[in-house]
C-alpha cells in the first residue's frame, strides 16, 4: 500500500511528515533511517508521524536521519502545524505542545524548560547554569531541556569560524559520557541583547541549516544567564525564529515553515 507524505523545511531544516490518523504506519529505527537516506531514500534532517491522540488534536513523533526516535523538534512541529492550518494541541514524548499557525507561519508554545541536573539528563549533579567542564577551548556550557537535552556554549567569532568549530568540536560533545542521552550541541553569538547568533550540531542528525529547539534552548540560557532580553531573534543559517521566554513561563517560538512538495512511498521498499 503506498502512503502519503509531505516534504517540508523549517529554515532549511528538512522533513518527511506523513499523516498516519486515519491509515496507520508502522515506522522502526531502521525503516525511519532507510527513508532519510539521501542517495537511496527521500532524505531528511528528521521524520515527523502525525498520528491520533486520545488527549490532544494529534500525537507527533520525531525520528532522526540516524532513525533514532527523539522526544521534541521544535521545527518539525512549526510544519506539523502549517500542515494542520488550524490551531493544534500536539502530545509528545517530550511533552505537551500547542501551535497556531497563519499561512506560512506558525507560533508554537514549547512548554516550560526543565534545568535540573537529572532533567538534562547529565550523567552527575552540578550546576546547570554554567557546567563546570570543558571541552578543549570550550568551557562553562549552559544545560537546558525544552523537551530533549541541550548543551549552549557563548561564543566570539565570525560566521565562517563559528560553522568550522561546530562540525570539528560537535560529534564529541554530544557523544560524551556526561550526556547519557547524548546531546544537541549549540555555538551561539549574542551580536545585541535581542540578537543571538546560532550553529547547532544535533543529536543523531549533525550540523543542520536551523534547529528549533536549538533556538528555544539557546534563547533561555542567554536570558537566564544575563546575555539577552527576550523577545530574542535567533538567526541561523537558514534563517531567523523569535523566541520569547521569562522566567516560570512557557518558551513561545515563532517561525516559518515552507510545504515543498507531496508524493507517495512504497514502505515496504524501505524494510522493516
Amino acid at each position: 500500500m503506498m502512503t502519503r507524505f509531505h516534504k517540508m523545511h523549517g529554515l532549511g531544516n528538512d522533513f518527511v511528515v506523513i499523516d498516519a490518523r486515519d491509515q496507520p504506519v508502522v515506522l522502526t529505527e531502521a525503516r525511519a533511517r532507510s527513508i532519510g537516506d539521501r542517495k537511496t531514500g527521500i532524505g531528511f534532517d528528521q521524520l515527523v508521524l502525525i498520528e491520533s491522540s486520545d488527549s490532544a488534536d494529534a500525537r507527533l513523533r520525531f525520528f532522526n536521519a540516524d532513525g533514532g526516535e527523539v522526544e521534541a523538534c521544535g521545527n518539525g512541529t512549526r510544519a506539523a502545524a502549517v500542515l494542520l492550518g488550524k490551531p493544534a494541541s500536539f502530545e509528545t514524548k517530550g511533552g505537551r505542545l500547542s501551535a497556531q499557525a497563519e499561512g506560512a507561519m506558525a507560533r508554537v508554545d514549547m512548554g516550560q524548560p526543565r534545568f535540573e541536573w537529572d532533567q538534562i539528563p547529565l550523567a552527575y549533579a552540578m550546576d546547570t547554569v554554567t557546567l563546570p567542564v570543558s571541552w578543549d577551548d570550550f568551557e562553562g556550557p549552559s544545560a537546558v531541556n525544552v523537551g530533549n537535552p541541550h548543551v549552549v556554549f557563548f561564543r566570539h567569532g565570525d560566521n565562517d569560524v563559528m560553522a568550522r568549530r561546530v562540525l570539528s568540536e560537535g560529534p564529541s560533545i554530544e557523544t560524551d559520557p556526561l550526556f547519557p542521552e547524548r546531546v544537541n550541541v549549540n555555538f551561539a553569538r549574542v551580536d545585541a541583547p535581542d540578537r543571538i547568533a546560532l550553529w547547532t550540531w544535533e543529536r543523531g542528525v549533525g550540523h543542520t541549516r536551523a534547529c528549533g529547539t536549538g533556538a528555544c534552548a539557546t534563547a533561555v540560557a542567554a536570558i537566564r544567564t544575563k546575555r539577552a532580553i527576550g523577545p530574542v531573534t535567533v538567526s541561523q543559517p537558514g534563517g531567523d525564529v523569535v523566541i520569547e521566554w521569562s522566567a516560570g513561563s512557557s518558551i513561545i517560538m515563532t517561525g516559518p515553515a515552507t510545504h515543498v512538495f507531496t508524493g507517495e512511498l512504497d514502505l515496504d521498499q524501505f524494510g522493516q
